[in-house]
């Protein structure tokens, strides 16, 4: 595999990080800023497959598998598995949030909830 290749799943990770951040800061709609949120946690999705990735390995089930075989680390699909629930999670409370920020002001745009400040 060339060089520049295995940097790749960083540099994507990297661009999906700064996107979303991006996002969240220009927003001036907050489902648009969730959304945002959303983005900025999918880059850790492919810092997770980048960093457990290995170069002919096969899965991690090690029933069948020779001493000497190599394998995709089985606790990074793991922690991909539980970031994907974490981000369902965070998605869902931030949406909720979005909904009684506009029952209880009447819009979306983060600029014009001072009503809803202390």
């Amino acid at each position: 595999m060339p060089p520049h290749m295995e940097l790749l799943p960083y540099i994507v990770a990297g661009w999906l990080f700064f996107c979303g951040l991006y996002g969240i800061v220009t927003s001036r709609h907050l489902v648009h800023c969730v959304i945002c949120l959303a983005v900025l946690q999918t880059s850790t999705y492919v810092l997770l497959l980048g960093i457990g990735y290995r170069l002919g390995g096969s899965a991690p089930v090690f029933a069948d598998i020779s001493p000497g075989k190599v394998v995709v680390d089985p606790v990074v699909q793991a922690l991909m598995l539980t970031d994907v629930v974490v981000e369902a999670v965070v998605v869902a409370l931030m949406l909720a949030l979005v909904v009684k920020a506009y029952e209880k002001s009447g819009c979306i745009d983060p600029k014009d909830l001072s009503t809803l400040r202390g």
